[in-house]
C-alpha cells in the first residue's frame, strides 16, 4: 500500500466515524481518539502528495526549535508566520518547545542556597541548572545505542501554564536497531489532521534523518501516534477536496554536506528530490 494512503484511510474514518463535539477555539471538531501510522524513511521521505506540504516551513520552524528560541523573530525573518498568532506584542511564546528541548529546568546540585544575614539563614534561594536533551539524546545514541531511554518531552508540567501553547507533540522515542537504523516514535496528544499533522510528519521525520546523520546511522521508521485526532468543522470541504485526489510517489531527502553537530544544520542542508503534489488546499486556523 503506498504510504500516504495510511493518512488519508485516517482521514476518511475521522469523517465518517469521528464524534462530533465542541472544542476550546468554539469551531468544534470530528474527533477519533488514538490512532496511528508507520512510515518507512529508508524508502521514502513522508512529504504528502495530495496537496503541497509547506517544506520551507518545516524547516524553518525544526531549526527554530533546535536553537532553543521561544521568540518568532527567527521565523518572521525567514517569511514563516506559523506561530504569530500565539504570540504577545515582543514576540514572545513563554517556555514552549525550544525552552523544553534545550533547558529544562531542574533544581542545581546544590539545590538550596541560605541567604546569611546577623550569623543566620534569614531566607532560602532554590538554585536552578538546566537540561539540555538535545545534547543529551545525541550523546545516548552514540555511547549507548541500544538504550531504552532515548527521550525527548516537551510537557513540562511545572510551566504548562505560562506556555502560550501546550505542546501538541510532546514525547519523542528514539530507537537504533542491530542494523544501524535509527527508528523514532512521537506521541502527539493533539493533532489537527488537515493543517498540522502532515506537518508534524515531515518534521519528525526530517529531526530522525538529522540525528541519523549527525550519529553515522541509516534511517529506519517513523511512528506516528496521536491521542485526540481531529478535522475541524471548517475543514471538512478541505479534507473531502484532498480525499478526491490519488497520490503520487512519494519523494526523496537529500542532505547536501556533512552535518558533525546537529545544531549546525541550515535550510539550504536539505533538498527535497522528485516531489510531485497536488497544489495545496487553503484553511484557517482554528485559534
Amino acid at each position: 500500500m503506498h504510504e500516504e494512503q495510511q493518512y488519508l484511510q485516517l482521514m476518511q474514518d475521522i469523517l465518517d466515524n469521528g464524534d462530533e463535539r465542541l472544542d476550546r477555539t468554539g469551531t468544534g471538531t470530528l474527533t477519533k481518539f488514538g490512532i496511528n501510522m508507520r512510515f518507512d524513511l529508508s524508502k521514502q521521505f513522508p512529504l504528502l502528495t495530495t496537496k503541497r506540504v509547506w517544506w520551507k516551513g518545516i524547516v524553518h520552524e525544526l531549526l527554530w526549535f533546535l536553537s532553543g528560541s521561544t521568540n518568532i523573530k527567527y521565523l518572521i525573518d525567514n517569511g514563516v508566520h506559523i506561530w504569530d498568532e500565539w504570540a504577545d506584542e515582543n514576540g514572545e511564546l513563554g517556555p514552549v518547545y525550544g525552552k523544553q528541548w534545550r533547558q529544562w529546568e531542574k533544581p542545581g546540585r546544590d539545590a538550596y542556597s541560605y541567604i546569611i544575614k546577623d550569623n543566620r539563614a534569614e531566607s532560602l534561594e532554590l538554585l536552578v541548572e538546566s537540561v539540555d536533551q538535545i545534547k543529551e539524546v545525541v550523546a545516548s545514541i552514540k555511547n549507548n545505542p541500544y538504550s531504552r531511554r532515548h527521550i525527548i518531552s516537551a510537557w513540562n508540567v511545572a510551566e504548562i501554564s505560562r506556555m502560550a501553547l501546550p505542546p501538541c507533540h510532546l514525547l519523542v522515542q528514539f530507537d537504533v536497531s542491530s542494523d544501524k537504523k535509527l527508528s523514532c516514535s512521537l506521541y502527539q496528544r493533539s493533532g489537527d489532521f488537515f493543517l498540522g499533522v502532515p506537518f508534524n510528519i515531515a518534521s519528525y521525520a526530517l529531526l530522525t534523518h538529522m540525528l541519523a546523520h549527525v550519529c553515522d546511522l541509516e534511517v529506519g521508521d517513523f511512528i506516528h501516534n496521536i491521542g485526540n485526532a481531529h478535522l475541524y468543522l471548517n475543514h471538512l470541504d478541505q479534507a473531502k477536496l484532498q480525499l478526491a485526489r490519488e497520490p503520487y510517489e512519494l519523494p526523496q531527502l537529500k542532505i547536501k554536506r556533512t552535518v558533525n553537530s546537529i545544531f549546525d544544520f541550515k535550510y539550504e542542508d536539505f533538498e527535497i528530490v522528485n516531489y510531485r503534489c497536488h497544489p495545496a488546499i487553503k484553511a484557517d486556523i482554528a485559534v
